[in-house]
């Protein structure tokens, strides 16, 4: 199943937000049920990947490095094999996996000390693009790092951070009851002068 052949919709998730923000932010969130029938094609996630190619970097330095996989393959059941907790529950739904990694130095040895930074700014890009694309995505941190670091042969200087499922969204009702029940519940963050220490 394609993306515009899913029929399952999505509850409304766009966020109250305090000033008018631009609609794939305000409609972002972070979906534990994905549509495991649907698919995402190579040009969507080349564009996920471009999206993340043209993020900002420290002296463009660019030390966003990515492991892709799609449902079906083997990268993609490696990378599911290696989470924990609830997330091994659901992401196995999801259309891709996406494994993203900090090149923590060059191959000359040189240290880059924004390099984390800079990836997770290559993240945003990439999930605003996906939701501009109608996909969602859900990045997780509960990841057995070693397995993954061993099962892909990653160098040392190549440290990964987190795993972003993409996928169509699905009803919550598909999920087990603690998922669900988080799946529904109010959006909240903090408000807005909470964020800023100082204005001038």
């Amino acid at each position: 199943m394609s993306i515009t052949e899913n029929t399952a919709p999505a509850a409304p998730r766009t966020a109250e937000t305090s000033v008018p923000i631009v609609s794939p932010l305000a409609e972002r969130w972070s979906p534990r049920s994905f549509d495991p029938a649907a698919t995402v094609s190579a040009r969507q996630l080349d564009a996920l990947l471009e999206a993340a190619r043209w993020a900002p970097s420290a002296n463009n330095s660019q030390p966003a490095r990515f492991i892709v996989a799609t449902r079906g393959s083997h990268h993609f059941d490696t990378i599911v094999g290696a989470l924990v907790g609830f997330n091994a529950a659901w992401a196995g739904d999801a259309s891709a996996l996406i494994v993203a990694i900090a090149e923590t130095s060059s191959i000359e040895g040189d240290i880059r000390p924004t390099a984390e930074y800079d990836l997770g700014q290559a993240v945003a890009h990439l999930s605003v693009q996906a939701q501009a694309e109608g996909l969602h995505t859900h990045q997780m941190a509960g990841v057995e790092w070693e397995t993954l670091v061993a099962a892909f042969d990653l160098p040392e200087n190549m440290k990964p951070l987190t795993v972003t499922a993409v996928g169509v969204v699905d009803r919550p009702e598909r999920l087990a009851d603690a998922l669900a029940e988080r799946e529904t519940a109010p959006r909240s963050r903090r408000p807005l002068n909470e964020l800023v220490l100082a204005r001038s």
